[in-house]
């Protein structure tokens, strides 16, 4: 299956120049069954990059532009009364698909963003008195700004805990926006086609299920997480169980984009950023000098013995 991987990155890069970090997060979020959230300023290819992935995976894709107005039932669905028959119907939510991009997730209310919360962590949605299971695979991906911009609201932190990565999106290099801009400015973009089935999406994700990992290496793992939890005078909260659980998961799927069938240090080092820097709780101390979770992960990997 590694081929066939390589032969969908290949597809990708017809219409995603560049922001490599990006898709393998995204190929990562999806093969092992996570949620990613990705922060970057706008017209950085986010929104067209998993709309790519849908049509190269063959998946239903659907888009929520997330405002401040918009309301629960917008995203899951609602019971609406038909006069004709005398009864409620449900009548279904974009949620019901297989990838659901939550665009500019944070200039929507918490009470907006919390509608997510059964959906990304029991795979179901609830409405009146009704549980409906959603498709498999199901994976969101929630596109935020920047906190310093304006009307955004900060993400309550239940909801991010449950996106398995926080990817930190920048601009292209001078070469790859000079190829966007004539492909897009000349419409020379190629047309896509699908890479893989559906059951190709199982076969890899049972395969990375049996990627090997040392007792050596997940030791690593619960070293760096309790890292978090000591006294730092700059951690107000460290990162929940969930955080081991999915850097585990992360790690192995990063080892089997990377053409392994085992787990090194390297790729726990790899996948410690963006795993760990939205669940780790800054004091006022640190956000007065400046410093990032990014800083913090740093200093911890760094003092970590490494097996």
């Amino acid at each position: 299956m590694f081929n066939k991987i390589k032969e969908l990155k290949r597809e990708i890069a017809k219409i995603i120049i560049g922001q490599e970090e990006m898709i393998d997060g995204l190929l990562i979020g999806l093969f092992s069954n996570g949620h990613i959230l990705v922060e970057g300023v706008p017209g950085l290819a986010k929104t067209t990059t998993i709309k790519t992935i849908s049509l190269t995976l063959n998946l239903e894709f659907k888009r929520v532009q997330f405002t401040p107005d918009l309301l629960p039932t917008d995203i899951i669905g609602a019971q609406i009364y038909n006069p004709k028959d005398s009864i409620f119907q449900i009548k279904k939510g974009p949620i019901f698909t297989q990838l659901l991009l939550a665009d500019e997730i944070n200039r929507s209310p918490s009470k907006v963003q919390s509608a997510l919360l059964e959906a990304m962590q029991e795979r179901q949605v609830t409405i009146g008195e009704e549980s409906f299971e959603l498709p498999e695979p199901f994976m969101v991906m929630a596109t935020q700004n920047p906190l310093e911009q304006e009307g955004t609201y900060r993400l309550p932190e239940a909801q991010l805990d449950r996106f398995m990565m926080k990817l930190q999106i920048g601009y292209n290099t001078k070469k790859e926006e000079l190829e966007i801009m004539r492909k897009v400015a000349n419409n020379t973009s190629k047309e896509i086609k699908p890479i893989l089935t559906k059951d190709d999406i199982k076969t890899i994700s049972k395969e990375i299920h049996n990627i090997h990992i040392d007792k050596e290496v997940e030791e690593y793992i619960i070293s760096i997480i309790f890292e978090t939890r000591t006294n730092n005078p700059l951690i107000e909260y460290g990162v929940s169980p969930r955080a081991s659980i999915d850097l585990y998961k992360a790690s192995k799927a990063h080892a089997y984009l990377q053409g392994r069938d085992f787990v090194t240090p390297v790729d726990i080092v790899n996948m410690a950023y963006p795993t760990l820097r939205h669940r780790i709780g800054t004091t006022y101390e640190a956000k007065a000098k400046g410093v990032s979770t990014d800083d913090i992960i740093k200093e911890i990997i760094d003092k970590t013995v490494m097996p």
